[in-house]
């Protein structure tokens, strides 16, 4: 007889009890993945006041400020843990083994996200890794990577359709935050009617201020595949600076900064809330 994920030996796997492994490391995750945004936003408060922050506003940029704090390296073996534990939880999910208190009813689209967002959040823990151990050198920008991706055959293909799943990336974002869907993800029983507003608040915002991130990155990409220009290529670092150089850029990009910031106190919220 088939067993399905709920009564087979898949069945406790990422629910939020207490002792299960799995759904502690995604929180450990959700903490992580806040670290990481709030270290960005405040990067890019320095970039917006015409301070040199002195690292990329960037998740490499984030991860290497943590590594310079004191006891930074102990401090970045946690968020390595983390962001390790949230890909974990990501992939799983992505396979359908998992989803709100250990179902498995996620739509085909949230497996494809679940799966996308999995390795990314792998490859965060990999570069943590890598500044652990020295072996990051931080060379290679972004216009060299898409330099190099225009040379493949279909390069320029490639590059356009990563700049199109950026923009319905940040699209499905803005619709979490101002459809407040994130929502359906939260254990809303559990809260407080303030704690309720509060999460809504830091929520819409955090999700709009990542949504236009992500759209400027997939803007400039796609921009690099119609133009054949690497230069015109940008990673989160180069959009948060291509907001600066905008009309009102410095009230702009302080105003995207703190929604970052804004979002790294949301995914703490994730921590403590989220339905796994």
């Amino acid at each position: 007889m088939r067993m399905s994920a709920r009564t087979g030996p898949w069945a406790n796997v990422g629910r939020g009890r207490s002792g299960n492994g799995l759904a502690w490391l995604a929180r450990a995750g959700f903490i992580a993945r806040g670290l990481n945004y709030g270290i960005i936003g405040v990067l890019a408060l320095k970039l917006a006041f015409g301070s040199r922050p002195g690292h990329a506003a960037n998740q490499q940029g984030a991860l290497e400020a943590v590594a310079h704090q004191p006891l930074g390296k102990a401090l970045l073996v946690l968020v390595a843990i983390g962001l390790a534990g949230y890909s974990l939880w990501r992939l799983v999910r992505a396979f359908g083994i998992v989803g709100p208190e250990g179902g498995s009813d996620d739509s085909a689209f949230d497996r494809v996200a679940a799966g996308g967002s999995g390795l990314f959040y792998g490859a965060l823990c990999v570069l943590a890794i890598l500044i652990l151990t020295g072996g990051s050198s931080g060379s290679g920008n972004t216009h060299q990577q898409a330099a190099g991706v225009l040379g493949w055959p279909a390069g320029r293909w490639l590059i356009g359709a990563a700049g199109l799943v950026f923009i319905v990336i940040a699209a499905v974002q803005a619709w979490k935050g101002v459809s407040r869907d994130f929502l359906d993800d939260a254990k809303q029983g559990e809260m407080s009617p303030a704690v309720r507003r509060w999460i809504v608040g830091i929520g819409v915002v955090g999700h709009v201020a990542r949504a236009v991130v992500f759209a400027l990155i997939g803007i400039f990409l796609v921009k690099t595949a119609v133009e054949f220009d690497p230069h015109a290529a940008v990673g989160v670092d180069g959009a948060l600076r291509r907001v600066q150089q905008a009309p009102s850029g410095t009230a702009l990009l302080t105003v995207v900064a703190v929604g970052l910031i804004v979002f790294a106190l949301y995914s703490f919220s994730d921590a403590r809330y989220r339905r796994l």
